[in-house]
């Protein structure tokens, strides 16, 4: 039986812009480096934000795609991520448009095009709203 997301992994040209990226844009703590090492098949280092363990290791440049992660973030909490994600200098992209009762995002790429979504309600929430919607 599956329990949970055991870690998440990215790719990345740089482990440095990785390390500024994780720690400014989610408040991530670095709990491992491999420094030169390669214990796998490159250098790589691990995060955790909150509980979540994210792995980094040092590859090839993907392309860009819809293939994203959403984090939850409080709705009171939107404006300083906004904010984080202005300083890195960050391509934010525009959210689609939402209906009332779907929260709100912020889209953005990292260093490497891997896209993020940082998202006010949950799941639970938005399909109350959706079934209401259906009744109506």
């Amino acid at each position: 039986m599956i329990e949970g997301i055991s870690h998440i992994t990215f790719i990345v040209k740089d482990l440095d812009k990785a390390t500024t990226f994780f720690e400014e844009s989610f408040g991530a703590k670095e709990v491992y480096s491999s420094g030169d090492k390669k214990f796998f098949i490159s250098k790589e280092k691990f995060f955790l934000i909150n509980d979540l363990w994210v792995a980094v290791m040092e590859g090839e440049e993907i392309e860009k795609s819809y293939n994203h992660i959403a984090f939850k973030i409080d709705e009171s909490d939107y404006d300083m991520y906004l904010e984080r994600i202005q300083n890195l200098g960050l391509e934010i992209e525009s959210g689609r448009k939402r209906i009332e009762g779907e929260g709100n995002s912020i889209y953005f790429y990292d260093y490497d095009n891997h896209l993020f979504e940082l998202h006010t309600v949950t799941l639970e929430t938005r399909l109350l709203y959706y079934r209401k919607e259906q009744m109506d």
